[in-house]
């Protein structure tokens, strides 16, 4: 019984931990898809005349080579409504210290005891098992190609690569195709954003990606590991080891940015737009 009050302590560690997992479109899950450079070279407008609580994110995309070879920068607005900005402000920063306070220091340590190699490993082995959420968004976009791609990576990583702890697939590019979800496939068949809301724990979202997070979650094999401390324990440890590889991308976005929850909330809408449109 002596025990009891630290595995409680450990449990719930976990459980913050693991919660992080559930949402890949987090700026902590994002890893090369979020560029500290990219915030700079585009643009964010906010429009202080209005009150917060009704302000909208405005980002600038690509730039477009034209017919004489020069570049042009073309600019495309996407706007999203942030109409619960006080709620949204107030999980970024509870968010923030999380980070900081639990999951960064866990992972550091994590990264100093176990090896890169090693790590690789775990990290191949969970997108592995992660397969069955990629699949059925390809097939939902009526993407077969894509499926078929999925479909080949995930039989060949699990046996030529042990269950998926070396990824043998990458010398096949047919086999590399874009990650989705389903949020990603509300989106294609032209579900909008709705608004942009932040969780606690889980980080930036919209209305859409919400939905298709939870959507995503019924997918997830780790869902259903019995007892339910398992499946916590497991996804705390695959965030974890996610997290070593990443240290150091959350702390330059925010050192890049004038208003961090505004770029933050700007580089998730193109981001998601870029995934959307792939």
């Amino acid at each position: 019984m002596k025990c009891l009050p630290s595995a409680v302590v450990i449990l719930g560690v976990c459980l913050i931990i693991s919660v992080f997992k559930m949402n890949p479109s987090s700026p902590l899950a994002w890893g090369e898809a979020w560029d500290p450079d990219s915030q700079k070279k585009g643009s964010s407008v906010v429009d202080e005349s209005v009150p917060a609580r009704m302000k909208t994110a405005r980002a600038t995309v690509d730039v477009v080579p034209s017919a004489a070879g020069e570049e042009e920068e073309e600019e495309e607005i996407v706007e999203i409504a942030d109409p619960i900005y006080y709620w949204n402000k107030g999980m970024y920063h509870f968010n923030d210290k999380l980070y900081f306070w639990i999951l960064k220091p866990v992972a550091r340590g994590y990264r100093w005891t176990l090896p890169e190699g090693a790590r690789k490993g775990v990290k191949n082995f969970f997108y592995n098992l992660a397969f069955p959420v990629r699949f059925v968004s390809c097939l939902l976009q009526a993407k077969g190609r894509a499926a078929a791609g999925e479909l080949g990576r995930f039989v060949l990583n699990t046996t030529a690569g042990m269950f998926g702890l070396a990824n043998p697939a990458k010398e096949h590019p047919a086999l590399h195709p874009p990650d989705e979800d389903l949020g990603q496939t509300f989106g294609r068949w032209g579900v909008g954003n709705g608004f942009y809301v932040v969780w606690p724990f889980l980080g930036p979202s919209t209305l859409r990606d919400s939905v298709g997070l939870v959507g995503d979650s019924f997918l997830d094999p780790v869902r259903y590991v019995e007892p339910m401390e398992a499946s916590i324990a497991i996804t705390a440890g695959d965030t974890i080891n996610e997290t070593s590889f990443k240290i150091g991308d959350y702390e330059a976005l925010k050192d890049a940015a004038l208003d961090p929850y505004i770029s933050i909330r700007d580089a998730y809408v193109q981001h998601r737009k870029k995934k959307v449109q792939e």
